[in-house]
């Protein structure tokens, strides 16, 4: 257990930000699968819309710095070829 004032408020800090960083963890894993159920579903519109819901999703958890910049493009990209692929198709 912490001993000073400051190396306690320390550990009440890394809990918060813990439990943040875990939900902003999982609400990009959730968009990511969202997007990939729709392109499963074959519905093209849809897709679309989903892909732009969590293209916003991603940029904000990249902006906050819980994914680096390099993953959140990498995914988008991915998800992006993958709602072009539906389109043409």
């Amino acid at each position: 257990m912490a001993n000073t004032v400051q190396a306690r408020k320390r550990a009440r800090q890394s809990i918060v930000r813990r439990a943040r960083n875990f939900s902003l963890r999982t609400e990009f894993r959730t968009a990511i699968k969202k997007v990939l159920k729709a392109v499963a579903g074959g519905d093209k519109t849809v897709a679309q819309a989903t892909f732009r819901d969590a293209q916003s999703t991603i940029d904000k958890i990249a902006r906050k710095g819980i994914f680096h910049k390099n993953k959140a493009s990498r995914h988008k990209s991915r998800l992006s070829a993958k709602v072009k692929a539906m389109a043409s198709a």
